[in-house]
């Protein structure tokens, strides 16, 4: 995505924060579309989000059972898109476990294909959220620090990050131990910081990432409680940050493994809540946006 095309879908987005905050609902713009919701990795935070914004904006939506259905039995994936084009459905939000899966099914559906999360490859609208949530709270994202904290290497998170921010104009840090940090990182156009002290100095906003243990080989942090004392965020690590600095954390949290609870719950410091909030608000722009490319198209 462009600048102008992510300022667009932000600037949709801040309307609906405020839509969704009235009370009020526009059911009209997706009044007569089809919603499939097709999770195969378990999410309940994106799914509801979604599931809540195609039914504040009109749509009729369907949640895919992946664990009862045809696909945990055997059905291929090109199958599973046969199936989805003659349910005629209008658009489709995919989270997968392998990388470039939601990519695969774009070019065999006619639906519009949303991407939840594909592997270690991409989140896109955790990206958007993230970069609504800091706007609201510092009015850009040209010129800012932000330190990505933890589990790199594993996280589709940090990487739509990566690129979101850079692409705005933020300064982006990498911060982990070498086991968890993507090699070459530096080609990303970011700074990478192998302890917490040089990576928060100075930071705006520290953003967290959870330690993905399921997708982890053996050896790579020697244990939680030595991962935490190294590189979870307590309040002495984060004041290395600018003392204004904001906390964020794509949830679900690993409390006492990357962030302290004090942190995380500090209505001061922590944006972690309002990403819950701001989650909703984007994934309904980014449905608007697509219906209404699908109906001019």
């Amino acid at each position: 995505m462009y600048p102008p095309e992510i300022e667009h879908i932000l600037d949709l987005a801040e309307s609906y924060v405020l839509l969704n905050r009235s009370g009020q609902t526009q059911r009209d713009v997706l009044r007569g579309r089809t919603l499939i919701n097709l999770f195969f990795e378990d999410s309940t935070r994106t799914r509801t989000s979604f599931e809540l914004a195609g039914k504040r904006l009109g749509a009729e939506v369907l949640n895919m059972s992946v664990s009862t259905s045809s696909v945990n039995k055997g059905e291929t994936l090109l199958d599973t898109a046969a199936t989805l084009n003659a349910m005629q459905c209008d658009l489709l939000v995919v989270r997968h476990d392998q990388s470039g899966a939601p990519s695969l099914l774009a070019q065999k559906v006619e639906a519009a294909v949303v991407n939840a999360g594909d592997g270690t490859h991409e989140h896109p609208t955790q990206a958007l959220l993230d970069a609504l949530t800091i706007r609201r709270r510092r009015g850009q994202l040209a010129g800012l620090t932000v330190a990505i904290c933890g589990d790199v290497l594993h996280s589709r998170v940090a990487r739509s990050n990566i690129h979101l921010l850079t692409t705005l104009g933020s300064h982006v840090r990498l911060v982990g131990p070498p086991t968890l940090m993507p090699a070459a990182a530096e080609r990303f156009g970011v700074t990478v910081h192998h302890d917490m002290r040089s990576g928060l100095a100075g930071a705006d906003i520290v953003m967290m990432l959870r330690l993905q243990k399921e997708r982890m080989v053996r050896g790579l942090v020697p244990s939680m409680r030595e991962y935490f004392h190294l590189f979870g965020l307590d309040a002495e690590k984060l004041a290395y940050a600018k003392p204004d600095a904001l906390v964020m954390h794509p949830g679900p949290m690993n409390r006492g493994v990357e962030i302290a609870s004090d942190v995380a719950d500090d209505p001061t410091r922590s944006l972690i809540r309002e990403q819950v909030e701001m989650g909703v608000a984007v994934r309904m722009a980014v449905l608007d946006t697509l219906s209404r490319q699908r109906r001019n198209g």
